[in-house]
């Protein structure tokens, strides 16, 4: 039986997209912010980015992640011409462990020496 189904809005009990945290292999959160301070330009399931100092960042979940082993990247340009781009790093302590509600992060310049505030970052996180 071959068939098609047309929903304009498909919300779980909690009012997020039930086919958005239902599949697996797509985003379950991501976020595009301004480094400098945090400020959101476009996201989904992101409530807030905080920028702790510079370079340092907690992107904040408007819904939890099922669990801690997601995978998760976060890119950024610069705000000069130099052309290396701005990357992902994290210090092996217990504060930047990945959380359900919440992750911690720093962005740096490769070959610049220390941590940046990106103009544009932008952060994903996946899970099942």
């Amino acid at each position: 039986m071959a068939g098609r189904v047309v929903v304009s809005t498909l919300n779980n009990d909690t009012g997020v997209l039930a086919t958005q945290n239902g599949m697996t292999g797509i985003s379950k959160a991501w976020v595009n912010f301004n480094g400098t301070n945090g400020s959101i330009r476009s996201s989904f399931n992101v409530s807030s980015v905080t920028r702790n100092s510079t370079g340092d960042y907690t992107v904040t979940y408007t819904t939890a992640l099922p669990d801690n082993a997601y995978a998760y990247f976060a890119l950024g340009r610069r705000n000069n011409s130099v052309t290396r781009p701005q990357v992902l790093s994290q210090p092996s302590t217990a504060a930047y462990d990945p959380l359900t509600t919440s992750i911690r992060f720093n962005t740096w310049c490769d070959g610049a020496g220390g941590l940046e505030d990106p103009a544009n970052c932008s952060f994903s996180a996946f899970s099942s």
